[in-house]
């Protein structure tokens, strides 16, 4: 079995990065070869590998990479504790029924999202004392595409576990890990498959697919870390 191990990103500075993703976010930093550096949350799920040489992100929809979303049990204490640090973060709120959701960017301007394992008014209790309130780990790394069959053929040793449209939006996500686990409800369309899937102890590799759309490199993505387990 392979694992999704850790995306690459280049940036300005990769020790400059460290407090925010060290102190705000919680994960654990690791200097690296050559200037880089690993940070990331104990246990299965992936690290991000900060590598120097890059700019600072200047985002749009047209980008191939999008983001990384870290899964938590308690968004709104944190973000009290993300703007108690000064951090701009937006408003928590029930998106559709994806989840319940708040996003940020880094010092570096690479976005980041926030999404509870529950929907909005079923979150458990957050450790105040824990950054992000405890339990918080990287569950998945986003990517954009305008042909959904292609990257499923090209990802085809990674099972797909969620299909979630948002047509509103003009877009529909997908979720594929490495993983023998199966969904609760076979319909991989399924709402309450959505909470169960902001719970895996594993990344996922999730895809933003735009129809037909026109999907620029990204040249601070430096690709997907796969490992064997």
């Amino acid at each position: 079995m392979s694992r999704l191990a850790a995306v690459r990103l280049q940036v300005p500075d990769p020790e400059a990065l460290v407090p925010f993703y060290r102190d705000a976010l919680g994960m654990r930093a690791a200097e690296d070869d050559g200037g880089s550096w690993r940070l990331g949350y104990p246990g299965e799920d992936a690290d991000l590998l900060l590598l120097p040489g890059g700019s600072h992100q200047i985002s749009n929809r047209s980008d191939r990479y999008w983001k990384i979303g870290i899964c938590l049990p308690d968004l709104d204490l944190a973000c009290q504790q993300l703007r108690q640090r000064g951090i701009q973060v937006s408003a928590p709120h029930q998106f559709l029924d994806i989840g319940y959701m708040a996003h940020l960017q880094d010092p570096a301007g690479f976005a980041i999202e926030l999404l509870q394992h529950d929907f909005e008014g079923q979150e458990p209790k957050g450790d105040p004392d824990q950054p992000l309130g405890g339990g918080a780990h990287i569950g998945q790394i986003t990517l954009r595409t305008g042909d959904i069959g292609a990257e499923l053929v090209e990802h085809a040793g990674m099972k797909l576990l969620s299909v979630q449209p948002v047509p509103d939006y003009g877009f529909d996500l997908y979720f594929l890990a490495f993983t023998t686990e199966e969904p609760p409800n076979a319909d991989l369309q399924a709402v309450e498959n959505r909470p169960w899937l902001w719970r895996r102890p594993y990344t996922t590799l999730e895809f933003q697919h735009l129809p037909g759309a026109s999907i620029s490199e990204t040249p601070a993505y430096q690709g997907l870390k796969i490992t064997d387990l």
